[in-house]
């Protein structure tokens, strides 16, 4: 019943984004159609959170207020009520350069989305000559302990395997030990914030490795309270998957090795490629934690075009339903742009 019931919303939805390119003036429509589409759908204006004050801070959002009366977007807002959860979606067309977002510069939980950010700071002391990915290191296996007992969760060293393996294994297959013996390798959370830095990249921060994250996960409830500490936001995390898909701080070498293992990822089946038609291709990471999960990457359409997503949603009552949240959200923002781009071919071929 929820898919037969997502599918009648999904077509709503494409029916009346269609319906708006068709019925506005066309430059006034281009400019504005996603963007309202986007919060029509999404309650962005009625439901965005306070400022972040602090590294941990309550959420509450503002009531509900119904100010579309019986319409289908009154039934679309009511589908992503912010009362069951933050959803933030950033996503930009890297052809026309077009950006729609919703809550797109609150932070969110960054869960194993950040592995991206580690694999990334590694290829580029590779394209310096600091390591290469023959290099052998030690996979770090987290060690049991209480929650909260240490300020870093204890680890020992495992097998043996290269960089190039652990870079497989943390992107494919979200490993945490392969991921944090990259991070060991690169210097620890504070290597790949200055990084990120350089790379001129705001609004992502990793604080913990991934056994500390792990373990102590649950501490706050990401529905209800913004922790800035390893978080990003969903417009950060679009400007770093759009300028490394662009080749825009890696050679084109170290490029292919984190892109070609985001197209072979094995996680997440169910977000982002979930809704989508079978031949759109997606290079993309999913990130879960305690009430969160995310996707983020690229989509590549058939006419050639590439979509840089980001999605984070927290909440929504259980795993299936945040998975089922990020799968109609990527469907609309695929099908949101489809329609862009062939009202724009249209206008130019008049």
């Amino acid at each position: 019943m929820r898919a037969v019931m997502m599918t009648g919303l999904l077509t709503r939805l494409i029916g009346t984004l269609a319906l708006a390119g068709a019925l506005v003036a066309p430059a006034a429509a281009r400019a504005d159609s996603i963007d309202s589409a986007f919060d029509r759908t999404f309650g962005t204006e009625l439901r965005t959170p306070p400022e972040v004050a602090s590294t941990v801070q309550p959420w509450v959002p503002a009531p509900s207020v119904n100010v579309f009366g019986g319409s289908l977007e009154a039934q679309l807002a009511a589908y992503a009520d912010a009362g069951q959860g933050r959803i933030g979606v950033a996503a930009l067309d890297l052809a026309s350069g077009r950006m729609v977002s919703v809550l797109g510069d609150q932070p969110f939980p960054m869960a194993s989305t950040s592995k991206i950010a580690i694999v990334a700071t590694y290829l580029d002391g590779v394209d310096r000559g600091r390591w290469r990915l023959s290099d052998q290191f030690p996979l770090m296996l987290p060690v049991r302990s209480a929650k909260f007992s240490s300020a870093v969760a204890p680890v020992r060293a495992g097998q043996m395997m290269s960089a190039q393996s652990l870079i497989e294994l943390a992107i494919t297959r979200s490993d945490n030990p392969a991921t944090d013996a990259l991070l060991k390798a690169v210097g620890g959370p504070a290597a790949v914030n200055r990084w990120m830095r350089s790379a001129g990249l705001t609004g992502l921060r990793i604080d913990r490795d991934i056994a500390t994250l792990v373990r102590d996960d649950g501490e706050h409830d990401p529905a209800r309270t913004v922790d800035l500490r390893d978080s990003a936001t969903p417009v950060a995390m679009v400007n770093l998957v759009s300028g490394l898909y662009q080749g825009r701080w890696l050679t084109p070498q170290s490029r292919a090795v984190l892109i070609g293992a985001m197209e072979r990822c094995v996680t997440g089946k169910n977000r982002i490629p979930g809704l989508l038609p079978e031949d759109a291709r997606v290079a993309h990471k999913t990130g879960t934690l305690s009430n969160t999960a995310s996707d983020v990457g690229i989509i590549n359409t058939p006419d050639g075009r590439a979509i840089a997503v980001a999605i984070y949603v927290t909440g929504q009552g259980s795993k299936a339903n945040r998975a089922a949240r990020i799968a109609s959200i990527a469907r609309a923002v695929y099908d949101g742009y489809q329609i862009e781009s062939s009202s724009l071919r249209r206008s130019a071929s008049r």
